[in-house]
């Protein structure tokens, strides 16, 4: 039992909703004891154990449970059921900075920070050249934090939390603080903890680093354990999840549906020969749209694998099939009709319409009409979430015969209605006879080959100085 470090026994924390603040004083008083409020569990009944050494990822949806978990792990919050035990010092990084006064120095903060976590005036002594020069924000230190930028604050408030020597380190999303070599300094420190046998629990949305560094992953939905296991199941069934964009629909006129059953699209052509059938095609009453001038409404999508089945999740290297259409209003010269995919820090990965296919310019489309497209792209991608968008601009004759000498920028200036419809995810399925976890690293797969030589070199001095 020496060896667990955090040990959470059905955990549940529950909160009390009232429609009003006078429900709560009624309630108080009330005799017979009546029930004025509704109950919000935002963990419910949660088991798992942490071993000296381990470190963990906790995943899930906006709204899962996660930073309530580690808000009681750290104890700003009290479970309402169940227990939690800690063995050892917790530094975390939960709002980075939080906890720093903007009239005190750099400086000032940093002991502070260390005096909450437990340390003595002693022992900052001996961690603050490691830490000022982890921040490295120079001279800065000796002044208000009020006068720092955002980046030298959350630069200052990282190198405070982890250069302390935890024996439990919470992160929660702070691994994308600073500049791309801040970042990789972050990770390194990472690396370096998680050898030192120093605990580890990651929350992120970020795929790639909860599989880099977890043993184990949690996996929470409404407060609620779905899986406790090995990384890339837990990963997966995370993307298996079915999560929409959480926004709110952007005000359209009545040329966008507002009902389910209006946006189901029933094939009424035979132009493309594998159009899918009706329940094959996606609810479109949530989809955000971006603009919408009343030329014309996308009236259906579809997101299929090679098989033409409705898919949400791709292996690495598989074929995604969009099958989509618009409803043509006005009388246009020419449209042009695309989609770009963007990954979940909104970078377009890629993006093609179809004058970049050569295909023949649809000239003279006339109001009533319907626009068809099946657009298809390999997914040679790293794993993760991606989004798409999809967009038909509707372009003047004269204008279209000067698109050669246009910008990306010009084009999208063109654009009548822009849709972002929903996500998908990309996943990798480990097979162990190839011994590979991945068939490549980075954010796509380029395209490329590799020749490989050996041979021996007769009568060669192999001390000798060899220059290539």
């Amino acid at each position: 039992m020496h060896d667990i470090v955090i040990n959470v026994e059905n955990l549940s924390k529950c909160y009390r909703l009232y429609d009003n603040p006078a429900d709560r004083l009624k309630e108080s008083i009330h005799p017979f004891r009546k029930k004025y409020h509704k109950d919000f569990y935002a963990l419910n009944n949660i088991n798992f154990e942490v071993k000296r050494g381990e470190s963990i990822g906790i995943i899930g949806k906006n709204g899962s449970g996660k930073s309530t978990l580690l808000k009681i792990l750290t104890g700003v919050l009290t479970p309402t059921t169940g227990a939690v035990t800690v063995d050892g010092k917790v530094s975390a990084l939960l709002e980075l900075g939080a906890g720093f006064n903007p009239e005190m120095t750099g400086i000032e903060n940093v002991y502070f920070s260390g005096t909450i976590m437990g340390f003595s005036k002693q022992e900052m002594d001996a961690k603050l050249d490691t830490i000022l020069s982890f921040a490295d924000i120079g001279d800065f230190v000796h002044q208000p934090v009020k006068t720092y930028s955002s980046g030298m604050f959350v630069r200052l408030a990282f190198a405070s939390a982890i250069s302390v020597d935890p024996d439990i380190l919470i992160v929660d999303e702070a691994l994308s603080v600073g500049d791309i070599f801040f970042q990789q300094k972050c990770h390194a420190r990472m690396e370096a903890l998680a050898e030192r046998d120093t605990v580890i629990i990651l929350v992120s949305h970020d795929m790639r680093s909860i599989e880099k560094y977890s043993d184990r992953v949690l996996l929470l939905d409404h407060g609620k354990s779905l899986f406790w296991g090995q990384p890339n199941e837990a990963v997966q069934r995370y993307y298996h999840l079915d999560f929409a964009p959480d926004k709110k629909k952007v005000a359209t006129n009545s040329a966008v549906p507002e009902k389910s059953d209006a946006v189901l699209f029933q094939p009424q052509t035979d132009d493309i020969k594998d159009w899918p059938e009706r329940d094959v095609f996606l609810n479109l009453s949530k989809a955000v749209v971006l603009d919408d001038r009343g030329i014309l409404k996308c009236s259906a999508i579809a997101v299929c694998d090679h098989n033409g089945r409705s898919c949400n999740s791709f292996e690495i290297g598989a074929t995604v099939i969009f099958y989509y259409e618009f409803d043509i209003f006005q009388d246009v010269d020419l449209p042009i009709a695309g989609i770009e995919i963007h990954n979940s820090h909104n970078i377009v990965i890629h993006a093609k319409y179809s004058m970049q296919y050569n295909l023949n310019a649809l000239m003279g489309m006339k109001k009533g009409d319907k626009l068809r497209l099946r657009q298809t792209f390999v997914m040679s991608v790293e794993p993760g979430a991606y989004t798409f968008t999809i967009g038909l601009a509707t372009m003047r004759r004269e204008v279209y015969e000067h698109i050669s000498d246009m910008t990306h920028s010009q084009i999208l200036d063109n654009l009548d209605s822009v849709y972002r419809i929903r996500d998908f995810c990309v996943i990798h399925i480990h097979e162990k006879s190839t011994g590979l976890k991945l068939p490549f690293y980075g954010v796509a797969d380029l395209k490329g080959e590799c020749v490989m030589s050996a041979f021996h070199l007769k009568n060669c001095d192999l001390n000798a100085d060899v220059r290539t």
